[in-house]
Formats: structure tokens, sequence, C-alpha cells
């Protein structure tokens, strides 16, 4: 019997990419389909794919994905089969598993309480240890009282890892280095887990020296099997956050995935579980992969984002598997059938700037273009026209290549997202393409401090001003400038037959004196210089040298007539200078005015009107997709004005603080 006859309809309890991934399979095997979504994703290209789709609530995730009641509600009045929860939102809830029982639907997953016994790091550790597996030292108890932790901090010895019990994807994860800030980082973590889990509570452990971050995805069923399908490496990390992932992990022995893979195996077995999930693993790093250097962290108990490396190593369809787990079938093969063929590499496309911490970017996306060719895979849930909203994931797209070897699969990597385009939010696309070819990521060792020692080489700090990136918008400018003048003046003939189009060409003939071209790039008013020679024009930057043979810069039309020149991963707003637009407290010389970088929420506020403040102090914290971000003082002086109170939303560039003399 087939998967569709035994599950002819599924719920995607999710959004966005995974959405869109797991639809794909699930048509392709003939089940109807049926999507969820909130106000903020009425038009996206999920819900466009889907059979069918039904609102659950607001933006806010709380009230939409993450409001169980009424996705169960929509499931049963949908006459949905079973629920895929994804990955993130409600995949990891054991009460929302359970529930879905008693109202007749499967929920593709592991029972609940193989989520239960894992969800919880502190237990999912005690547990796994009893199994035999190792475990990295530290606290994993129930106290929770800030100085016990500091002494429990104090007695494992610094540099530790506050991580969130409850967590996942970096959220709720600070690495703290000296005991003076402990406090601070405790705070941080406590209210990133709250905010994203419900749950603030943490456990401290020992930070591995030179760790490399290696994951075994495991795969059982309800007759009892489990396999693993070989691992992944996911050292390339951001704030605990994986950037590149690839399959199998370098440097990987025979021995060392086969005790890997036994640890990982028993850790499933010890819970009972079925479907996909993922034992992670922190090895010391310093002197290559070993069996005795590896020790558990934590298992997650649902498909994983990096999960297309997998597939593309060993032909198997992830999506697919879990739905014929979920259907009561057996996996149908065994270890010794588990096969990798060349090597795979990921790389996660978001909507933030490097060039500013990374903070994340919100914003229309005026021009999006993936690219094909031998080897090459592009998972993503956006198309032209939507937008990157405040509210969720900021990711736009997954690129993967696979290859017969790592180099050759990193040169596809690269030249792929060398023919990825994206205007609009800012991108971490440049950063991307430099850390594909960093010369310590492909010939190694790395660890995941790689990208924190490299960010300067990385490009992930303020840039000069992409001189070619201007001078061709501002070339695009000003031929719609004169095209516009000719349009109007053809409004004024009386009555004349008049083609613009011929006028502009003839115009564009005639002597033209040089001209100055005020422009607004990226914030900042720039004047360029347009000089037409013969055979065309050129443009000029004061200090900022340009590139003649320059071909590389596309072009894409924004808002409110401004251009983005997109250069080598990088793009640049440019427009015409509107007097009216300009930032008179930038433009006052006003320095003191701290705005909001991105949309968020303001979660705390530490000074007030009248308090003196120092450069670099802390005076506010705004929280955008459920990581938090720190805004300082720029420079010594007093508080004059604070906007907003803790709880209120922020608009990007809005004032929060202003610091007088």
């Amino acid at each position: 019997m087939s998967i569709a006859a035994k599950l002819p309809s599924i719920l995607i309890a999710n959004r966005g990419e995974i959405a869109c991934r797991v639809i794909r399979t699930a048509k392709r095997l003939g089940l109807r389909t049926i999507a969820v979504h909130s106000d903020a994703d009425a038009e996206a290209l999920f819900v466009q794919m889907a059979d069918e789709a039904w609102r659950i609530g607001p933006a806010p995730a709380r009230e939409s994905y993450l409001d169980a009641e009424t996705i169960l509600a929509v499931a049963r009045e949908s006459g949905a089969a079973c629920i895929h929860p994804g990955y993130g939102f409600l995949s990891e809830n054991a009460e929302f598993a359970e529930a879905c029982a008693p109202a007749g639907i499967i929920f593709v997953g592991p029972p609940a309480s193989a989520i239960r016994a894992m969800g919880l790091k502190d237990a999912a550790k005690a547990l796994v240890e009893k199994a035999g597996v190792p475990v990295v030292p530290g606290y994993h108890g129930a106290e929770q009282e800030a100085g016990f932790l500091r002494g429990e901090a104090r007695r494992i010895g610094y540099p530790v890892l506050i991580k969130a019990v409850a967590g996942g994807g970096g959220k709720g994860m600070k690495k703290v280095d000296r005991p003076e800030d402990f406090d601070e980082a405790l705070a941080s973590a406590q209210r990133e887990a709250a905010s994203a889990f419900g749950d603030a509570r943490v456990l401290v452990e020992k930070y591995v020296l030179s760790p490399r971050h290696v994951e075994i995805q495991v795969f059982g069923d309800s007759h009892g099997n489990v396999v693993h399908l070989y691992e992944r490496d996911c050292s390339l990390q951001r704030r605990h956050q994986t950037v590149i992932e690839e399959a199998p992990a370098p440097g990987m022995s025979d021995e060392v995935r086969a005790a890997m893979g036994r640890a990982a195996t028993e850790a499933a077995r010890a819970v009972g579980y079925v479907g996909a999930g993922t034992v992670e693993f922190i090895a010391d790093g310093r002197d290559g992969l070993k069996p005795d250097g590896f020790w558990f962290m934590e298992m997650n108990t649902r498909l994983q984002v990096e999960h297309p490396v997998t597939e593309a190593i060993t032909g198997l369809d992830l999506v697919e598997l879990q739905l014929k787990v979920a259907a009561g079938e057996p996996l149908g093969f065994t270890q010794a059938d588990v096969q990798a063929k060349g090597h795979a590499v990921e790389a996660r496309l978001y909507a933030e700037d490097p060039e500013k911490g990374f903070l994340p970017s919100t914003g229309k996306l005026w021009a999006l273009q993936f690219p094909g060719g031998e080897g090459i895979r592009v998972d993503s849930g956006v198309e032209a026209g939507d937008t990157v909203t405040p509210f969720y994931d900021p990711m736009i797209a997954k690129v993967i290549a696979h290859g017969p070897t790592r180099d050759e699969a990193l040169d596809r990597l690269l030249a792929a997202l060398s023919e990825t385009v994206v205007a609009g939010p800012r991108t971490n696309l440049a950063f991307l393409k430099k850390l594909a070819q960093a010369e310590g990521f492909r010939k190694g060792p790395f660890d995941t401090g790689f990208i924190e020692r490299n960010m300067s080489a990385l490009g992930a700090e303020p840039q000069p001003l992409d001189a070619a990136a201007v001078a061709a918008a501002a070339l695009q400018l000003e031929e719609e400038r004169q095209l516009d003048g000719v349009m109007r003046a053809a409004e004024r003939a009386d009555g004349e037959a008049f083609s613009p189009w011929l006028d502009s060409d003839a115009f564009s003939l005639m002597p033209r004196p040089p001209l100055g071209l005020p422009l607004m790039v990226d914030g900042e008013r720039v004047e360029a210089r347009i000089e037409w020679r013969e055979g065309g024009a050129r443009v000029t930057l004061p200090g900022h040298a340009i590139d003649e043979g320059e071909h590389e810069v596309a072009l894409a039309q924004g808002e409110g007539g401004a251009w983005y020149g997109l250069h080598r991963g990088r793009q640049t707003a440019v427009a015409l200078l509107d007097p009216f637009g300009v930032d008179l407290d930038a433009a006052a010389g006003r320095g003191g005015v701290v705005k909001a970088p991105m949309h968020g929420k303001l979660v705390a506020l530490f000074v007030q009107p009248g308090d003196a403040v120092a450069k670099g102090q802390r005076l506010a914290i705004v929280e955008a997709m459920k990581m938090e971000h720190v805004l300082t003082a720029p420079r010594d002086g007093t508080v004059s004005e604070v906007v907003g109170a803790p709880g209120a939303q922020v608009a990007e560039g809005a004032k929060v603080v202003v610091i007088g003399e």
C-alpha cells in the first residue's frame, strides 16, 4: 500500500523554506497538502504551493505558528491525516505531539516520550550517560539561582558556555571568558531562552577548546530498527548558528565514524526513537578527530535545517522517509545498505548585514535569482516581490552543492553563490563567497571559532564604498532623469507628433557638458561627476577609484526611483539626492542620536533622561528574530531624551535615545 493510501493528506505546521520543502515531497507522493499561515504570510510562496491554506492568526509566532490549539483545530476541520511540524516552532513540543493522537491525527515525528527525554539538555545528558555515551563536563542540574550558577562556572573553570535547557539554534547560548562577565551573559541567555522557548532555564558547561561540531543523522522506525545516515560537520558557526555545513565531515576516519555512529544510535535506542533525529557531538579538533575525543551535546528530535547535504550524499529523501515511518512502514534498509557518494556543502543565505554586526535586515525583495547547474540545489521559501519581515527567521535560501570530492563541491558552491542575485534587504552573500574560498576552511584544520577569528578577512566589518556599483547606478539614474525631461518636453508640445524614444536618442548624441550628480548612497551623500566621451560616459567619484575594466555590476530597481548596484555579492542602494529627505539629525552633526538598527521589540532600557553616560555604555536592548542586540552610547554625555518603553515595537532607524553634551 502506498504512503498516500495510508496518509492521504498532510498539514504542514510551519512556514517558509521548510514548508515548501515538505509540500514538494508530499505532492510527489500524491498527498493533499494543507498549509497554515499567519497574516504576515498570507501571500507567501508556501501558501501558494499548497492545495489549500488556512489562516491561524496574526504575525507574531506566539499567536500563530506556536498556537497548538488553533493548528490542531484546523487539522481536524480540514481532515488532515497527519501533521508535519518542520523545524522550529512546535517541532519539538511534546504536548503538541501528544495531542495529535486523541484528535485522530498522526504526528510526523518521534513519540512525545522521546521528545520529552531529549528536549531538556540536562535530563538528556543524564540519560545518555547511563547508556554509555560520553558527555561534556558541566552543571546540568535544576538549581537556577544566579549565585549558584556563578559558583558552578568557577568550579568548572573558564571559559564556560551557558546554554538554554530547552534551546537550539544558538538562541539562549553565551560563551563567557571571564567571571566578571558571567552575570550579564546569564541574564541575556535567560531572556533569549524565555522568548524563544518559553523556558528560561539554563545549564553551564566547560567550553571545549578548538571545538568541532559534528552531528549524526539517525533514523528509527516503529519496528525497532535504528540506523545512522553518516555525519554532518557544522563547525562553521557564528553565534552558535551554523553558516556552512557539509557531509561527510572532513578528516573523519571509518573508526571515528563507527564510534560516533554507535553512540548516536545507542542514544536513539535509549528513548525508543522513531523518525528523523540528529545527535550532536562536540569534538576536540586540536589533533584531528579521535574515537575517544567527542562528547554528546544534545539530540534534536526533528528534521534539521541542514538535512539536504545528507540527502545529497546518500540519495535518500528524508521527508519521504519520515512519511514512510509515520505510515507505520519499516525503513526497508539496514546500516550496511547506507552508502555515501561524493561530498556536499550547504550555505545559508540570510537577510542580515555582515558589515553591521550581522543585524537582521528586512524589506521587499526587489530582485531574487538563483543558479542552476550540475550538482546544485536551492531550497527557498521566497521569490522576487516577497517581503522579509521582522517576525521570523531571516533565511532567504539554502544553496546546496554536491560533487565527487570536497574541493569540487566547494567550487560548485562558490560558482552558485556568484550567480545568485538578491536586491532589497542586506544579505550575507558576499560573506558566504569569501567563506567558501577561505584557505583556512578549504585546507583546514578549522573549528567553531574559525569565523570569529577571521571576521575582517571575510568582510564582516564596514567596507569601503563600492565605487563601481555607484557608478553603474549613477548612469542609470541620469539616463532616467534625462528621459524624464524629454518626456516632460513632449507633454508641453502643442499637439505636435512626438516620439520620446527618438528624441531621447537624439538628445544622447548632442554635445553635453560634464555633470555633477548629487546622490544618496546607502544613506550617505555622495557627489558623482559624469563626463560624456566618444563611445560612452565616464563616472568619477571624488576620493574613490573606479576600475575602468569593471563589468560585473548588475542593477535592480528599488523603491522610490532608487537603484541597487549588485557587485561581488554586495549591494549598494543609490538614489538621486532628495533635499527634503535628508536626516536632519545627521546633517546637523547630532552624533548622540541612537537609533534602532532594525525593526524589533525594545526589551530593556537602562537609562533615563538626566543620566550621565560614557561612550560604549549599554543604553537599551532591541530583540529581533528572537536574538538580542545591544545599543550602546556613541559618546560621553547626558541622556536628554528616551523614546519608548520596554515592550514597545521600534522601526528600523527609529530614535531610541538622545545623548546631549
